[in-house]
């Protein structure tokens, strides 16, 4: 049956919809002006996981070059706005701007002052053994020198980031007034990532700002490499754990494996008492590395010392 509807119910079915509307539940979320970029936390979390990396193998890198005992952690890997990076930093300072080749943006690179003249000591030959509280700018020679420690810095940094995406660290400008690097905009977003660094009493920090547009742009890849994790170690990384465990120190105790005792008759045990064996001087004996059986021998005689003589190992035929 047809009919048409009258204007009273068409009022009513509009005033319905209008009263259901106001009754739900709102889905509205704010939103921060201030900080439009931000990531997602997944993000964040790989950004860490991708830097953590990085330090432990900065920390073999400037040991090496700088000849001296060092360690480097991971401090912490935060959404800032661009301003409030530049806030937090000291003046003087070292602060470096990055190119992101192929990528249009730019990073920020930062070395603190308690940092900056230890180093500079180190690689003219000096010991650094205490911290120097000098608050200068640096000169153009000393400019030279922290340049080629931070290509160290950089060509660790740029193998980290390269199971995620190819990204080529250049230095472009550097400044020693963090206010003189405007090179982005104040309300942009950044992910900042802070390190310390400790030579024996000195400390001090360096800290990475990358923008956040850039990593939204490869964001997909981080996705990829963190969901697909890497079964085998590269040769790369082989070669380093090999170097770091080579002056390792081991426990190896030759083993007389006898027969088994009872609690009880343990207990039972007093001065005098006779426990056999049951060991054939024909029979191998079991070679433990560290409590874990690695090989099977016999004890013999060299240069008139004990030494063991490997003549099977486990799982061989």
């Amino acid at each position: 049956m047809n009919r048409q509807l009258t204007q009273e119910e068409i009022d009513a079915t509009f005033k319905e919809a209008v009263a259901t509307t106001h009754g739900a539940k709102s889905r509205e979320t704010k939103f921060d002006f201030r900080r439009p970029g931000r990531i997602a936390k997944s993000h964040i979390q790989a950004i860490r996981m991708l830097h953590e990396s990085f330090v432990r193998n900065l920390t073999s890198s400037l040991t090496a070059y700088l000849r001296s005992y060092l360690t480097v952690n991971l401090i912490s890997v935060e959404q800032l706005t661009y301003s409030e990076l530049l806030e937090g930093l000291s003046t003087p300072t070292h602060i470096v701007s990055l190119s992101l080749g192929p990528y249009d943006g730019r990073a920020v690179l930062e070395v603190s002052p308690p940092l900056i003249f230890p180093i500079i000591e180190l690689l003219l030959g000096g010991k650094a053994k205490t911290a120097v509280n000098l608050r200068r700018e640096t000169t153009e020679i000393e400019r030279r020198l922290l340049e080629t420690f931070l290509l160290v810095v950089l060509t660790d940094l740029k193998e980290a980031w390269q199971s995620v995406a190819a990204i080529d660290f250049k230095m472009e400008a550097v400044a020693t007034e963090p206010q003189m690097l405007q090179m982005l905009a104040p309300n942009e977003a950044v992910v900042s990532v802070t390190i310390e660094v400790h030579i024996g009493e000195i400390s001090g920090t360096m800290n990475l700002a990358l923008p956040a547009i850039t990593i939204k742009m490869i964001g997909n890849k981080f996705d990829q490499q963190w969901s697909l994790r890497k079964t085998e170690a590269t040769e790369v990384e082989k070669q380093r754990t090999l170097a770091l465990l080579r002056d390792s120190e081991l426990l190896l105790d030759a083993r007389l494996r006898g027969p088994k005792l009872r609690v009880r008759d343990l207990l039972d045990l007093k001065v005098g008492d006779l426990l056999q064996l049951d060991y054939r001087l024909d029979r191998q004996v079991d070679c433990d590395v560290n409590a874990t059986t690695k090989f099977r021998g016999r004890v013999v005689n060299s240069n008139q010392k004990k030494a063991f003589l490997i003549e099977t190992m486990p799982g061989s035929r």
